[in-house]
């Protein structure tokens, strides 16, 4: 699949974002689909799943927004074992929080809204880990811009805290698809309670699935990599694609 990549200017510098469009011309113009990495960043995994969905008539954006750190990525199967790589990773979360993430996104759409060859006035959004966070956030925060939006093994989605995204879940106009595993101490069955109930109360269209595996599951260079588990979920993903944010 082609790939183009953007320098988009935020407030706090330029994000490098990947755009990955589909092969050929000449069809629908493909619509937007935002795609957020997990805490590994942006590496050679992420860029094949970026593709694997373009190949389905998307264009998909994906987003460095570790970009304040600089265009930089972990080995995932060191990450958490190595007390120096994972404080560095805190370090650059740290300054990647997701209403930061949000206003990034809102310029990468502005960037995108001039360009003749997509289609950004209804986005959809995808995020794995830290980027599940993003996903629901931005769900909640631009309503009338995102049509679909997936969090996968995402972490943080409803917790406790006041700017926890599911206190948006009135706001949100989205389609939306949770994957979370049964063994995720960054999304606890508490937390699934917590997130259910906010859905539910704003009569929200949503999917909750709990897989039968390990935080990590759909990502193939995670060392919880599960292929059952991540076939299922690319699946749910595509098919919400399908239906809320079609090609045609």
């Amino acid at each position: 699949m082609p790939v183009t990549e953007l320098d988009v200017r935020t407030a706090d510098g330029v994000m490098d974002v990947y755009l990955h469009t589909p092969d050929g011309g000449g069809g629908a113009t493909p619509p937007v689909v935002i795609f957020y990495p997990d805490a590994g960043g942006v590496r050679p995994v992420m860029h094949d799943m970026a593709a694997q969905l373009a190949s389905l008539g998307y264009a998909v954006a994906l987003v460095n927004f570790f970009y304040r750190s600089g265009k930089i990525s972990f080995d995932v199967g060191k990450v958490w074992s190595d007390p120096d790589l994972r404080a560095e990773l805190t370090a650059v979360m740290g300054k990647a929080d997701p209403a930061s993430v949000v206003r990034d996104t809102a310029a990468l759409l502005d960037v995108l809204e001039g360009r003749s060859d997509v289609r950004a006035d209804k986005v959809g959004a995808v995020g794995y880990c830290r980027g599940g966070l993003m996903a629901f956030t931005l769900a909640g925060a631009i309503p009338d811009r995102v049509a679909a939006a997936a969090s996968i093994h995402g972490g943080g989605i409803a917790t406790e805290e006041p700017t926890s995204p599911h206190l948006r879940a009135e706001a949100i106009q989205a389609a939306l698809y949770f994957g979370v595993a049964a063994d995720d101490r960054s999304c606890t069955p508490e937390q699934q309670e917590l997130l259910t109930a906010a859905l539910d109360k704003a009569g929200a269209r949503y999917e909750l699935e709990q897989y039968t595996a390990a935080h990590g599951f759909a990502v193939r260079d995670n060392l919880s990599y599960d292929p059952a588990a991540a076939q299922r979920h690319w699946e749910q993903v595509t098919a919400l694609f399908a239906r809320d944010l079609p090609t045609g």
